[in-house]
């Protein structure tokens, strides 16, 4: 089941422990945020009863536990006899029949952000085609989390320049390597709403940057991957280092940024960036 109100972050979660079910041949799956060293189940497909709602999983104690602090994996294939491990959620556990039970850790830059298991009623043998479905779905859940976090760095920092519209030519460039690093992270986001709002906040950058200057009136329509290539090439990008950024091919970008070049009649890159400044359509 999926708790009403949950958080972007949980449906996250709520959403890579669907996957699990549909992905691996576990018929149980539940999963949570880590929060004050602890994990806080707040999605469960699967359960046959109610006894794993609400479980808190806290650090070093049970099978995840142990995963939350080792940030590895876990396996019991017999959580019963299990040894190694603390027996303080037998009730949840036990009390929904499952047997065996892997814990997988959500891991980003050295800190376990979530939590997701996978159980079966029966003892089940767990190898690598097995193990690596539900690894791929904490690695996707890690990227999509680790996303999230650096859009709310990024608009952190960008809320007090937004507030203040005298900048200095610090400042503005600043603003300028926010916006091309927003539409980079935008661009690898799936979540329609998470993506509105990246672009609210990069149309409030470009005003910012703007300032009193009005765009000028002209009628170029830009791809939002154009718009992306020339932000990255406006701070001075190479074509390899904007491959690398927005995840492209090389001969991609250059015909992105050919094709905004020929819609805005300019002849070099850096004519483009400034036709695009004064259209408003970069910062």
């Amino acid at each position: 089941m999926v708790h009403p109100g949950l958080t972007n972050e949980q449906q996250l979660v709520s959403r890579a422990v669907q996957e699990l079910t549909r992905r691996t041949r576990f018929p149980v799956a539940f999963g949570g945020l880590v929060e004050d060293h602890s994990v806080r189940v707040t999605s469960i497909v699967g359960a046959r009863s109610r006894s794993i709602e609400g479980l808190v999983v806290r650090e070093q104690r049970g099978l995840g536990g142990r995963a939350l602090l080792e940030r590895r994996p876990r396996l019991a294939l017999d959580y019963r006899t299990a040894r190694g491990i603390t027996h303080d959620y037998d009730r949840a556990i036990l009390g929904e029949g499952i047997a065996t039970l892997f814990a997988v850790p959500v891991v980003a830059a050295g800190r376990t952000l979530a939590m997701v298991y996978c159980g079966s009623w029966s003892e089940s043998a767990v190898d690598d085609a097995v193990a690596r479905p539900a690894l791929r779905i904490a690695e996707q859940l890690s990227a999509e989390l680790r996303i999230r976090e650096e859009v709310a760095r990024r608009v952190a920092l960008a809320e007090p320049v937004t507030q203040d519209p005298g900048l200095d030519a610090a400042a503005r460039e600043e603003v300028r390597e926010s916006f091309a690093e927003l539409r980079s992270i935008a661009a690898s986001v799936a979540d329609a709403e998470l993506r509105a709002r990246l672009a609210h906040v990069e149309e409030r950058l470009a005003a910012v940057a703007r300032g009193a200057a009005a765009p000028e009136d002209v009628d170029v329509q830009l791809s939002p991957r154009e718009v992306d290539v020339l932000a990255c090439a406006a701070l001075g990008s190479t074509n390899a280092e904007i491959a690398v950024d927005l995840a492209l091919k090389e001969t991609t970008v250059k015909s992105y940024l050919a094709a905004a070049m020929a819609k805005l009649d300019a002849s070099t890159r850096h004519a483009a960036v400034a036709k695009a400044r004064r259209a408003g359509l970069l910062p």
